[in-house]
């Protein structure tokens, strides 16, 4: 078991409470957080105890701590972002990976309710970057065919995926490619 600070340093600290306290409400402005930065500087100073040099100011080594602890949570919170209801993590343009990969498991199970002509014809196209004529080469069919069978394929994803507009699709390329291939 170890013990805890000299009674000597253990009294200082206690006694030096109301003097951080009112400090660091004097920084904040706030009771709860004065109170929280207070804490957190005894902790601080406890677990380096070692670091204090006998014979100078405790009084003076604590404030520094505290100051040091509040002009770093200061910085710290200058650089967050308060955004309770979410509104500005709505207007970001990064959107989040895990959204990206559902709306892509959501495209490939509405890909695979496609009949296979649909299908086929909408990856050579929209994926894979074939023009009509070369799509329709490929198929061994006529170029009206393949754009038909595009259409219908655009129309029936759009429909499963319920996507009434451009603007509702979702980051990734390829599903973008997918459904609103030029042709």
């Amino acid at each position: 078991m170890t013990s805890g600070p000299e009674p000597e340093i253990r009294d200082a600290l206690l006694g030096a409470v109301p003097s951080l306290r009112a400090f660091a409400i004097s920084l904040c402005g706030q009771v709860d957080r004065a109170d929280d930065l207070v804490q957190d500087t005894l902790l601080r100073a406890l677990s380096h105890i070692d670091r204090f040099e006998r014979g100078t100011n405790l009084n003076a080594w604590l404030f520094t701590i505290l100051r040091n602890l509040f002009h770093s949570e200061y910085r710290k919170r200058r650089r967050e972002v308060e955004d309770p209801d979410g509104s500005y993590a709505g207007r970001l343009k990064t959107q989040p990976e895990q959204g990206a990969r559902l709306d892509f498991e959501d495209f490939r199970s509405a890909l695979a309710k496609l009949p296979a002509e649909q299908r086929e014809a909408l990856l050579l196209v929209g994926a894979s970057g074939f023009s009509y004529e070369e799509a329709a080469a490929i198929c061994e069919c006529a170029v009206g065919t393949i754009k038909s069978r595009v259409n219908r394929a655009r129309s029936r994803l759009a429909n499963l995926l319920a996507v009434d507009d451009v603007g509702d699709l979702g980051p990734d390329n390829m599903t973008r490619a997918a459904l609103q291939a030029a042709g």
